[in-house]
């Protein structure tokens, strides 16, 4: 992008949503937007930064945590076994964990000595270990949590919002739309990031996460298929076709060093980023 390019503007007050599966560069894209629309920190709305930011100032500020409870019932409190939210899909899905939630109470200072072990799992620790796992939360609290914050940044309209990775299912998506109307709040773009398995799994590798595994990274990619992509058609049939911009998410750009083709990474994102760019402000 030239010099000319830094700044784009986008018309009125509304939302940007970000899409697509693992991997495909939805945050790289996301601060860059920010960058070029001089969008405030507290308009990027990414879920897990969301839910990073929840267990983390939960960590050192009691009186959060008691807001926390008071407001959308995640308490630290109680085991989840014993909370309004525990289904019975839910009880599975964390017995299943029962091995990797036993590893995480025991790193922190003085969990080992809790009674009753990953058993007393808090719903706090349960949002705190699907956050650092890549496991999807309870709907109501990503529920909750984004139209909390949807709420606080609509009241500055000056500036778009950007929701990253957001939503991730057809359910989370039905509930996004209500908010966003409810907050008058349009749509500007769907931006579908695509990118291959093959190329997720690749992206995966490099980036060298603890729970990027081949089996999880696949599950992963199913997910997209089977959760993600119905989100999408949901939001194209509510919104219309014009709202959906597919954006091909590898677009990637060599420089020549010693005879050999090497990666500029810094040139291809921002060859996703002007897809974008063009996708917002084509008429």
């Amino acid at each position: 992008m030239t010099t000319a390019d830094r700044h784009i503007r986008i018309p009125g007050p509304g939302a940007i949503i970000l899409t697509g599966p693992s991997s495909c560069g939805k945050g790289e894209v996301a601060k860059a937007l920010c960058e070029m629309m001089e969008i405030p920190p507290d308009h990027w709305l990414s879920m897990g930064g969301i839910l990073r930011g929840v267990f983390e100032k939960a960590r050192d500020d009691a009186g959060f945590v008691a807001a926390l409870e008071a407001r959308h019932a995640i308490s630290d409190r109680c085991p989840i076994f014993e909370t309004p939210d525990i289904t019975d899909g839910l009880r599975a899905k964390i017995e299943s964990h029962q091995a990797g939630l036993t590893r995480t109470l025991a790193a922190r200072t003085g969990a080992s000595a809790r009674p009753g072990g990953w058993q007393s799992v808090t719903a706090l620790d349960w949002l705190e270990y699907c956050t650092t796992h890549g496991l999807l939360v309870p709907n109501r609290w990503t529920q909750d949590l984004i139209a909390a914050h949807i709420e606080t940044a609509s009241q500055s309209r000056a500036k778009p919002l950007i929701l990253d990775g957001y939503p991730r299912t057809r359910i989370a998506a039905e509930h996004l739309l209500d908010v966003l109307d409810a907050a008058q709040t349009p749509v500007l773009k769907v931006l579908h990031l695509s990118i291959s398995k093959q190329e997720m799994l690749h992206r995966a590798g490099l980036r060298q996460r603890a729970d990027d595994d081949p089996a999880a990274l696949l599950k992963r990619y199913e997910f997209y298929i089977e959760s993600v992509q119905p989100s999408v058609d949901y939001m194209k049939d509510r919104l219309g076709s014009e709202a959906i911009a597919l954006i091909d998410a590898h677009q990637p750009s060599y420089d020549i060093q010693d005879g050999k083709r090497v990666l500029n990474l810094k040139r291809s994102i921002a060859n996703v980023v002007c897809a974008c760019v063009l996708a917002l402000t084509a008429k």
